[in-house]
């Protein structure tokens, strides 16, 4: 199947924390392949990191300051970001690509963290208009494998499985991150599928 991989930061992950990196690339699982040309990224306008540090956690504090002030010096607005993404939704390139009439979303914990995000920001509109409600989420493949004891409970977590895969360390950067969560699903794949 045809998907699209997505990855966002975030000022943290309560409700009202702010979108502030976005990444997609469509994969084919088909051929385990993925085209970086294909890809779309981009930072979201958010406050200053001293305006946002008294709420902000201490984890995000000390990972994510660089990527805030990133995000407030070259992020475009919620508002552009929105019209952005569903250029490049509806281009020729990303269109011809997918297999049915609205993209299927992949990601990690995308049920938890990324659609309630972007259900939130870009609109239930926005997401039905491009998206079907069927997803696939590596975290609860991952949870499916556990139960089949084919991976063991540790797995679940980005870090871990990356180091199971023999794959290099959790980005924390959006396309980076989107990347890899395709790559580690062709892995889990490729380990998993009978011959």
């Amino acid at each position: 199947m045809k998907y699209i991989s997505i990855d966002l930061e975030a000022t943290g992950l309560d409700d009202d924390c702010l979108i502030i990196e976005f990444a997609a690339i469509p994969f084919d699982s088909a051929d385990y392949k993925l085209d970086e040309s294909l890809s779309f990224h981009t930072y979201v306008k958010c406050p200053t990191f001293e305006e946002l540090k008294p709420k902000l956690s201490p984890w995000v504090i000390e990972h994510n300051e660089e990527l805030i002030r990133k995000a407030n010096e070259r992020g475009p607005s919620l508002e552009q970001f929105k019209l952005d993404f569903e250029r490049y939704l509806t281009s020729e390139s990303i269109r011809s690509y997918r297999e049915e009439e609205r993209y299927v979303l992949f990601g990690k914990s995308l049920s938890a963290i990324d659609l309630p995000f972007l259900n939130r920001d870009l609109g239930s509109d926005f997401m039905k208009k491009h998206f079907y409600h069927r997803q696939l989420d590596l975290s609860s493949f991952a949870y499916a494998l556990i139960d089949m004891n084919l991976l063991s409970k540790e797995m679940v977590g980005g870090e871990e499985l990356m180091a199971f895969l023999g794959m290099d360390k959790v980005a924390h950067t959006a396309l980076e991150d989107a990347i890899n969560t395709a790559k580690m699903y062709f892995e889990l794949l490729k380990k998993f599928t009978p011959s």
